[in-house]
Order: structure tokens, then C-alpha cells, then sequence
């Protein structure tokens, strides 16, 4: 699959674009009229500069309103468009992108929009040119693309073929089928753009809130699939409209946004064809969780953790990592961080560490040098957007290169509480720079394999927040993804990481808790009051609940019961759960309560 993207897409200069899709290895780029007229660089310094970095110029667009006008404004449009084509040939660019005509006095004729795309498509050819008509999903008169095709195939000429963009076919919802009508040598070219599912205006949709494969809630898969099928063989480019991410790091948004073709590519792969990326390892679950705490965090932390259950069970042979065990769930603790408390480490249990690692780096994860003692484990890891380690371990072989847990010295049995038992990290929280949070969720989709749940938006003190779930078929591994909707609404206590503990009974939890006399999150009692009104609980269970601070939610397929810690350093908490049926969400109408509880200067309270 040849690979492009629109330098609409990025930020900076169109030097700096430029440089930023190179760098992420895409084959060629679309030129963006307002990015050319904005640089000091000529078109064809352009071309010479994009040449050097190996990038072909695919495309110039946008050239707009052009079919479809009274025909004494033809000639002015012919003109227009000589213009552009001089520019181009000083690019090197063979194709420019026309987008459907928008004005509100564009005529409703098929027969005028071909002849005057007919005439347009004479001028190019006589430059070398090719016109690729595109039907915006916003278009006067011409909105879906099978209409633009019929325009096109009416006008008959070798220089006019049609452009699809996903974005403007997927967001009204046309039938796919049509594509298969298209002759491939008159599909000159195709754009694409994933986009949560929004009821607003499409343009507005358009112009804001599209993002790259695989970030949103289309199915570029089957319409990428249907494009293959026709016989196409052209570039597949990038055309992404996002506020957020024309204010980032083109070079991180350019490998984010090559990861994302990648990993379409990998969706759409006959058995066939020879696999591009390692295929994924199977994944069991959490092989541990690693908190750094600074000196004075450490002993509320450890504390925390034994009232939960967890005994510290070994040290790292070079390091300042103590590991703490409940049977098989295990925390690393690092007591040497030069800030406040954080999970600076995740790690998952693969059945074959080295193939995850070898996928991770082939989907551009940038992968962490670590410093390693005389025989310590070779244990691969990488980097999330947001500079948390992700590693792939195998707890359960013995010996070997990559046997982690043998970087640990045993100690003597220290004892955790009997009457406390997790059963496993249920999920972990983690909060998002305002600008990665699209990013983390390819991030994890493509290197873990995780499915992304629909993003909601929860009401905090501070602002709104976004959250994404993305987890495992299996549920082994869950991740919350968290960020602030406004740059300048991010707060700590608006999404403070936390590692989720599961277990079997929430209520013997929250009792020894609270009869050691242990901290938790203070939940106001109109919460119990809304809670009696909404759901038919018995009395005597409200009553702990209360009591005890744990909150409760329900949907069609089980129950989820949860309660909080304290908040270390307003930045790190934990939580315990407990999952009945097959409930698979995260207590989400709930957390605007926690947020809430924990701006309080007081939350956490002890009845002890």
C-alpha cells in the first residue's frame, strides 16, 4: 500500500511538515494550497526539497466551486485554473483535487457540471495534469460519490477521474457498493479519515474532529477493502482536519498517523499477502504495575498496599524496586522518583515477548534503552505517547535472558492480611497530555491489540473530561485513557492515574479497611439518596455502602461495585472492584462523584 497524507494534517511550516512525513516514512504528500502560499520556499524549491527527503508530491487541492456555475463564469474558472496549473507544474504535482461545488447558486444540471469538468480536464491535459473530482459530503448539489461518479463518467475524458474520501462517504452513511461500479483507471486517487460519531453538522464535524485510522468510530477496513477490490493501486492518503492535532508535534503526529496506516493495511491483508507486521502474541494479562513515589510518599504508599493485601516479597538486585505480591498480582514500587507519585510502567504478560516487541517496533514504537546490571533480564520495552514504559514479560518460564522476576532477591516472608484478597489488576488509569489522547488510543489498539470502547465526557469540578476504555477480547487487560477537553481545564484531580484491584468480595475489602482504620474516598451521602431512587437495593446494603464508601453501578449484563482510596499526593489512588455477571464497563456515571470527592481538601476520612 503506497502511503500519503495532506499537509493539512500536521503543524508548523511546510518545511516542517515536510520533514515530519519523511521522517515517518510516507511515500508522498498532498500539498494544501494555504501551507504553499504561506511558505517562503517556491513551489519548485518545493519540489527540490521534497525530492531530497524521497517524498513524491501526490496532489494540490483544494481547487473549489468550479462545475456547476452559470456558463459566463466558465471562462473566469478556466483562468483560475491556469494559474494553478503553472504552480503545479513547478511542484511536479499531476493531479489537483476539485471538491464539489458548495456556493449557494451552483445549478442542479449533470449535463453542465460534465460539460464544464470536461473543459477543465482539456486545460490539464495539456499541462499533464489529472482533475480528480470529489463529492463533499456538504456539497450544493453533488454530496455522494457515486453521483460525482456518474458526473464523471458522463463527461468521458481521460484527464477526469474521481477522488473518494472516506470521511465525506462514511459520515452520511452511503452504501459502500457503488465503489465497485468505479473503473479503477478512473479512480485517480484516494483520501482517508476516521471521525468519532457526532450529531452536529458535517462540516463542522469535517473542519474539527476527524483523526487518523483507527481513532474513531468508522469502518475503514471494509471501505479500504472495497477500494482494493476495484483494482486500484494508488497512493492511500492521509487527509485529517483536527484542532488538536495542527497544535502538536508534526514529527509525533506524522509516526502516529504512519502507525495508523500500518496497522489498516495489517486489517486488510488476504492470507495470501505477505505480512508486513510480526504478528501479535497472544496476551494473558498484567504482569505487573510500576509506581514511582518520591521519599516522601513511600511509606503512605506502602501502607495503602498492605491494608489491601500486598506484602513486599523482594528487592531489585541494583535498583531502588521493591516488589510487592498478592499471589499473582504483583506492583513494582520505586522509591527513587524525583516527583510525585505516578505509574511510570506497565506490564503485560505475552506468550512470546520477543514477536510483541519486534510488532511494537515495526508500528514505530519507539523502543526505551534500559540500563541494565551483569546479568539482568533483557526485558523489551517501549514508550507510550506519554513516556509510560510498556513491556513484555513472561512470568511463568524460568531462566533465560528475559526472566524478570530473577532480577529480585527474595525476602523473608512478610505477611499481608488474610482477610483481604485481589485477584488481579482489573484496569489501570491513565491520564493524557491535552494533545495525545488520540494518539494513546492507536498507541494501545495497535501495539497491545486493545479495542477502544466510545468515549464519554464526565462533568468534573474543574471542567470536562474525556474518557476511553480500550480492552482486551478477554477483558485481561483493560486501560482507562483520561484528558481534559479544555487545554487550559487540566487539573491533577480531574483524571489522577489509578491501578484498579479486582476482587471477589468488596465488601470484607472495604470492612478491613476500615477496621484498620485506613483512609478511603469520603462519598456524600445525596449519592446513596440518588442511588435508593434509581435502583431497588435492599436496605442493609445501601447502608454499608455508605458506610463504607463504596459506589455502585448497573447495566443490562451485571453489576460493578467499587470503592477509592485516598489520593497520594493528589495524583495516585487505588481502587477496588468487584465485577458481577458480565458487566464489562468502568463505572463511568460515577466518576464525576469521585472527581468531585477528591477536590475536597478533606475526602478521604477514616471511620474507624
Amino acid at each position: 500500500m503506497r502511503t500519503g497524507i495532506a499537509t493539512v494534517c500536521l503543524s508548523g511550516t511546510l518545511e516542517d511538515k515536510l520533514q515530519a512525513a519523511a521522517h515517518a516514512g510516507f511515500d508522498g504528500i498532498e500539498i494544501f494550497e494555504p501551507d504553499l502560499i504561506t511558505s517562503r520556499l517556491s513551489p519548485r524549491e518545493v519540489r527540490i526539497r521534497a525530492a531530497e527527503l524521497g517524498l513524491s508530491i501526490d496532489l494540490y487541492q483544494p481547487f473549489r466551486d468550479f462545475e456547476g456555475v452559470p456558463p459566463e463564469r466558465l471562462e473566469r474558472n478556466l483562468r483560475r485554473a491556469e494559474a494553478k496549473f503553472e504552480v503545479m507544474d513547478e511542484l511536479g504535482a499531476d493531479t489537483i483535487l476539485v471538491c464539489s461545488n458548495v456556493s449557494a447558486d451552483a445549478i442542479d444540471d449533470d449535463e453542465l457540471a460534465s460539460r464544464q469538468l470536461r473543459a477543465l480536464a482539456d486545460r490539464a491535459q495539456a499541462h499533464g495534469i489529472r482533475v480528480a473530482y470529489e463529492a463533499l459530503a456538504w456539497g450544493r448539489r453533488v454530496s455522494e460519490y457515486d453521483h460525482a461518479w456518474r458526473i464523471v463518467e458522463a463527461a468521458d475524458h481521460p484527464a477526469l477521474g474521481v477522488c473518494l474520501d472516506s470521511f465525506h462517504i462514511l459520515s452520511r452513511g452511503s452504501s459502500l457498493r457503488a465503489i465497485a461500479d468505479i473503473s479503477p483507471d478512473k479512480l485517480f486517487f484516494v483520501q482517508l479519515a476516521d471521525a468519532p460519531h457526532l450529531i452536529m453538522d458535517v462540516l463542522q464535524w469535517s473542519r474539527h474532529y476527524r483523526c487518523f485510522p483507527g481513532q474513531g468510530g468508522f469502518d475503514l477496513t471494509e471501505f479500504t477493502a472495497r477500494v482494493l477490490a476495484t483494482g486500484y493501486g494508488g497512493p492511500f492518503s492521509l487527509e485529517v482536519f483536527n484542532d488538536v492535532f495542527r497544535q502538536a508535534d508534526p514529527e509525533r503526529m506524522a509516526v502516529d498517523a504512519r502507525r495508523s496506516l500500518l496497522l489498516l493495511e495489517e486489517s486488510v491483508q488476504r492470507p495470501s499477502d505477505a505480512a508486513r507486521l510480526a504478528q501479535p502474541a497472544v496476551l494473558a494479562g498484567y504482569a505487573f504495575v510500576e509506581l514511582a513515589v518520591e521519599p516522601s510518599s513511600v511509606g503512605e504508599t506502602q501502607r495503602l498496599l498492605h491494608a489491601i493485601g500486598f506484602s513486599q516479597t523482594a528487592l531489585h538486585r541494583t535498583k531502588p524496586v521493591a516488589l510487592w505480591q498478592q499471589r499473582e498480582v504483583r506492583v513494582l514500587l520505586n522509591a527513587g522518583a524525583p516527583a510525585g507519585p505516578a505509574i511510570t510502567a506497565i506490564a503485560v504478560e505475552s506468550s512470546d515477548p520477543s514477536r510483541s516487541a519486534a510488532r511494537a517496533e515495526m508500528l514505530l514504537a519507539p523502543i526505551l534503552a534500559r540500563q541494565r546490571g551483569p546479568g539482568e533480564a533483557e526485558l523489551a520495552a517501549v514508550s507510550a505517547p506519554d513516556g509510560t514504559s510498556v513491556f513484555f514479560c513472561r512470568s511463568d518460564q524460568h531462566g533465560g535472558t528475559d526472566q524478570w522476576l530473577d532480577d529480585f532477591e527474595p525476602l523473608g516472608a512478610v505477611a499481608g492480611s488474610e482477610l483481604v484478597s485481589v485477584e488481579r489488576i482489573d484496569h489501570v488509569g491513565l491520564t493524557q497530555p491535552f494533545d495525545y489522547f488520540d494518539e494513546a488510543v492507536l498507541f494501545y489498539r495497535s501495539i497491545l491489540g486493545l479495542a477502544p470502547l466510545e468515549s464519554v465526557e464526565l462533568a468534573a469540578p474543574h471542567g470536562l473530561v474525556r474518557s476511553r476504555a480500550v480492552t482486551s477480547a478477554d477483558g485481561a487487560i483493560r486501560l482507562v485513557l483520561n484528558v481534559s477537553v479544555l487545554a487550559a481545564d487540566s487539573d491533577p484531580h480531574g483524571g489522577a492515574q489509578h491501578v484498579a484491584f479486582a476482587c471477589s468480595d468488596i465488601f470484607t475489602v472495604a470492612r478491613h479497611l476500615h477496621d484498620i482504620g485506613v483512609a478511603t474516598l469520603s462519598i456524600p451521602a445525596n449519592y446513596y439518596d440518588d442511588l435508593a431512587a434509581r435502583y431497588e437495593l435492599a436496605p442493609e446494603q445501601l447502608e454499608a455502602m455508605q458506610e463504607l464508601g463504596v459506589l455502585y453501578d448497573r447495566s443490562p449484563e451485571g453489576e460493578f461495585l467499587h470503592f477509592y482510596s485516598a489520593t497520594l499526593a493528589g495524583r495516585l489512588f487505588f481502587e477496588v472492584v468487584e465485577r458481577r455477571g458480565a458487566y464489562a464497563g468502568y463505572g463511568a456515571a460515577n466518576a464525576p462523584v469521585r472527581m468531585a470527592a477528591q477536590r475536597e481538601p478533606a475526602a478521604a476520612t477514616s471511620s474507624a
